[in-house]
């Protein structure tokens, strides 16, 4: 696409769409017009975006009306599956990141360092992952490459701010004494570790955990892969953390392990223990890229290696990888 496009942004008050703006600022993506929106409750707040005061409008059927070339969309799973369509016939791709399409077989779902080529066969609609299969896929996809992977055993760490604003308003109501008034959790989450993130299905496991394990087999193309998962709430306000153990396909050194990390796409190697230096939540939070240390041969299984991972949830975990699929349109659009 060679002109500037108009773009709009569903959702635009909530953590991800304003993190949206954020980035998009950030990498001074082109646009010609851009289109804030919101439910009713939201609409008609205002807000600043490159020194320029926009008001947020209310999302109706009517809203792809005007000319609009690619959206952003963070509004829940309800308001994508009503408005992605209609935004779709309208001719706007959308970027949604809500959990409605990731499984929908007519759905690419994208990770940009991993499967950029399915960007191109979308119909309509792209798929954003779930946060904590984002930063996962972008460790795991050089492993597939060059080793091939059996199984990966997924435990994982997640941040308050994957369940947004209710969640990090439990862990700070949680830190200043008030653990009465839970608008998230099921327990309290300052002090505690939660093994139950989303809700609970027949299987035993939670809907958080299914999702790491479909998705996995989705962006990486290969249902053969045996995956399985915990995933866990930790009273940590930004950035996911997860321990992945992988059984690969060949034999492997562990420098050459560390050498094809440090040649990926957005990844960065903190890996000296002997001076304390792993990747940790705090040094995550406000970056886009997905580090990784602790790496370490699993001497219980053959071809087998531990990974830590650590990302932003709400940067690459969402809004960062959305707008790196749509930088990956602006290659493809027509004019």
């Amino acid at each position: 696409m060679n002109r500037k496009p108009n773009i709009a942004v569903v959702g635009a008050t909530g953590v991800v769409g304003t993190t949206f703006l954020k980035v998009l600022e950030e990498r001074d993506f082109p646009f010609e017009n851009i289109y804030l929106m919101a439910s009713s409750r939201s609409a008609g707040k205002k807000v600043t975006f490159k020194g320029t005061e926009y008001t947020v409008e209310e999302l109706t059927e009517h809203s792809f009306d005007k000319p609009i070339d690619i959206a952003l969309f963070s509004a829940g799973g309800g308001t994508s599956a009503k408005f992605a369509p209609i935004a779709a016939e309208h001719g706007v791709v959308v970027v949604d990141n809500s959990s409605q399409w990731r499984m929908d077989e007519d759905v690419p779902l994208v990770v940009p360092e991993v499967n950029p080529q399915d960007i191109e066969w979308n119909h309509g609609i792209i798929a954003n992952p779930n946060c904590s299969t984002i930063q996962a896929m972008v460790a795991l996809k050089p492993l597939q490459d060059a080793y091939g992977i059996k199984r990966v055993v997924y435990s994982t760490y997640q941040a308050v701010s994957g369940s947004g604003m209710k969640g990090i308003n439990d862990l700070k109501n949680g830190l200043a004494g008030n653990d009465e008034d839970l608008q998230a959790y099921a327990h309290p989450i300052a002090g505690n570790c939660l093994p139950h993130i989303d809700v609970f299905l027949p299987n035993g496991y939670t809907k958080e955990e299914m999702k790491m394990i479909n998705e996995t087999h989705k962006i990486l193309g290969d249902d053969s892969i045996k995956v399985t998962a915990t995933t866990v709430r930790v009273p940590v306000f930004d950035s996911h953390s997860e321990s992945i153990n992988v059984e690969l396909e060949k034999p492997f050194e562990i420098e050459d392990i560390v050498d094809l990390f440090k040649r990926s796409p957005g990844i960065i190697v903190q890996d000296d223990v002997e001076n304390n230096v792993y990747p940790l939540a705090r040094d995550a939070a406000g970056t886009d890229e997905v580090y990784i240390g602790r790496i370490r041969r699993d001497f219980s299984l053959d071809n087998g290696i531990n990974i830590w991972v650590v990302a932003d949830n709400i940067r690459k975990g969402a809004a960062t990888n959305a707008i790196q699929i749509a930088e990956k349109l602006l290659e493809i659009l027509p004019d």
